[in-house]
């Protein structure tokens, strides 16, 4: 059986649950925080600030479902457990450092913008005028 290409576009395609793993925030945070080796939970949570245990755990828990972190229990007392990022989730680390890079980098930009359109009494469901109008048929 031949196996068909991926198109996120198509709302079948579990490539978009991909994309909703990879593009959730405490996800990009958490390969972030793995980048420079295996942590500990407690670690991790210290790394990112405002993380909740359950989001972390959760987080944590699909990252290894897909297969882009490991958890190495270490048999001793009291018992010791480190994340790691797998070697896909390694391959991971280039795109998503670059949408840190592009939020960190515009962040003013849009943080101008918001205050532009909250100023103008914007509010979410509302058209206003100023949008480019619809293309004749």
């Amino acid at each position: 059986m031949r196996e068909e290409a991926a198109d996120p576009y198509s709302r079948h395609c579990p490539s978009r649950q991909v994309l909703d793993r990879i593009g959730d925030r405490w996800t990009v945070l958490v390969v972030g925080a793995l980048n420079d080796g295996p942590l500990r939970f407690s670690q991790l949570a210290a790394r990112i600030d405002g993380v909740s245990q359950k989001m972390l755990t959760q987080t944590l828990r699909a990252l290894q479902r897909d297969g882009l972190v490991t958890r190495t229990v270490y048999l001793q007392v009291p018992p010791r457990v480190e994340y790691e990022l797998t070697e896909a989730g390694h391959t991971l680390q280039e795109p998503l450092k670059a949408l840190e890079d592009w939020a960190t980098t515009h962040m003013p930009a849009i943080l101008a913008a918001r205050q532009r359109y909250d100023t103008a009494g914007h509010q979410a469901g509302q058209h206003h005028g100023g949008m480019a109008p619809e293309p004749a048929r």
